[in-house]
């Protein structure tokens, strides 16, 4: 498949979210294999063989049964750049709900991609998937991580006390997360 042939799940005014490309491969392992990208993900950054499974994986997702995961390319319009990517999983069918997240090329951070598309992609899983509620799961630490939630609205519903331990060291989580009426009744007030 080519970027020409990858199916467009949405556009915002300065990024599209799409399937994964093949030719994508090259922009995707540069910033997968940055140490910097795994700082807030709990895992080491994986083998070469590893990110060519996880891209391989990519290609094919699809959002229909518990623990699936819809993965969108996040371009940049006015020159195809492949900034990161957006993605949802979905948690719960029976109770309509799914995990927003996000990876972005760290290149490409602080000038409000991130936020763009993760916007784009509530958006998508409300109109689109028809999920009554949508959440994130963040490090304590993940300031930028922190920004982009609160900035689209999202509510701090849980804070996770050493919940999770990597290469030794506890860390904690936040849950932050917003049903589909309140992301419909705040639309005009989000901000980018």
């Amino acid at each position: 498949m080519t970027a020409n042939d990858a199916e467009v799940f949405t556009a915002t005014e300065r990024l599209i979210l799409r399937e994964f490309a093949c030719e994508d491969f090259e922009a995707y392992r540069a910033y997968r294999s940055l140490p910097a990208v795994y700082r807030y993900l709990y895992c080491d950054p994986p083998s070469p063989e590893e990110i060519r499974e996880r891209f391989d994986a990519s290609l094919n997702t699809r959002l229909s049964e518990d623990g699936d995961i819809l993965r969108c390319a996040v371009v940049r319009r006015e020159d195809d750049a492949l900034l990161g990517q957006v993605s949802l999983k979905l948690t719960s069918r029976a109770g309509l709900q799914a995990e927003v997240g996000y990876i972005f090329n760290p290149a490409y951070v602080g000038k409000g991609y991130a936020t763009e598309a993760a916007e784009a992609m509530i958006t998508l899983g409300f109109d689109r998937f028809g999920f009554h509620r949508i959440f994130a799961r963040l490090d304590t630490k993940n300031i930028g991580s922190i920004g982009v939630v609160e900035r689209l609205g999202l509510r701090r519903e849980a804070h996770l006390i050493e919940n999770d331990r990597f290469d030794g060291v506890w860390g904690d989580e936040y849950v932050y997360a917003v049903l589909s009426r309140e992301w419909a009744s705040r639309a005009p007030n989000r901000a980018r």
